[in-house]
């Protein structure tokens, strides 16, 4: 089975716990505003490649891989579930910690087959990264073009499933930092049990040169990055709503 990668990073340190490959997975649904790999969208495009090629890539660095492992991500990695599935057994039948980073655009709960294989894909993950990037529907679909229904149901899922989850969520200036919201959000990962870490990362605009080398328009074109101190803000802002979640229990 072949997958289509956009690119891989041999020594990622934000991508999960450690040093990881990373590998970026072609092909997205969603258009965020602020996303930085807009040559990701496409899908059916990019580098085609098997998951043993991949796990051959990773050996050459294994040694600085320990306490890490292997994050993939996107563009949307679901897309490619099944090939995600083979990467996944291949690399816990090596001892490989396995982590997916994924919007959970494509769950849905009524597509039977799809979920079986969600099912099999989560007995190989040993974690996931889950980025909700808006609480409330509308919002979600003016910053991404989607609303957030699969989003917030696939976290449902992760929780019944009782997989690990780190969440994260883009601090944008006018767009994701309203007060409320993020208590909102708080409250709904306030609910969700399997919760291990919450990462609130400040918007950047390293990607509006990209826009500009693809000869498209940049949507944020102007705003400024956003200070850390903003994002740690809006992190207080939703650990209020995450205790307030817990105590109402």
């Amino acid at each position: 089975m072949k997958g289509y990668v956009h690119s891989t990073e041999t020594f990622g340190s934000v991508d999960g716990p450690g040093i990881r490959y990373v590998v970026f997975m072609q092909g997205c649904p969603m258009r965020c505003l602020y996303c930085h790999n807009p040559d990701s969208w496409a899908i059916g495009r990019g580098r085609e490649v098997t998951a043993e090629e991949l796990l051959l890539e990773y050996e050459k660095n294994k040694m600085f891989y320990r306490g890490g492992g292997i994050t993939v991500t996107g563009g949307e990695p679901l897309l490619q579930v099944d090939f995600l599935i083979e990467l996944f057994s291949l690399a816990k039948a090596r001892g490989i910690h396995t982590c997916l980073d994924t919007s959970g655009i494509t769950y849905s709960p009524e597509a039977k087959d799809y979920v079986s294989k969600l099912d099999e894909l989560m007995g190989y993950t040993d974690l996931v990264m889950l980025d909700i990037k808006h609480i409330d529907p509308d919002e979600h679909r003016l910053l991404t073009s989607r609303d957030n229904g699969a989003v917030l149901a696939f976290a449902r899922y992760l929780a019944e499933k009782n997989i690990p989850t780190w969440i994260r969520h883009v601090i944008v200036k006018g767009y994701t930092d309203d007060p409320e919201a993020l208590r909102s959000l708080g409250r709904f990962i306030g609910g969700l049990r399997n919760v291990r870490a919450l990462d609130v990362l400040p918007y950047h605009s390293m990607g509006e040169s990209k826009y500009r080398e693809l000869g498209i328009s940049y949507p944020l074109e102007g705003m400024p990055s956003l200070d850390k101190s903003e994002a740690e803000k809006a992190k207080n802002y939703i650990l209020e709503g995450v205790r307030e979640a817990r105590r109402s229990k």
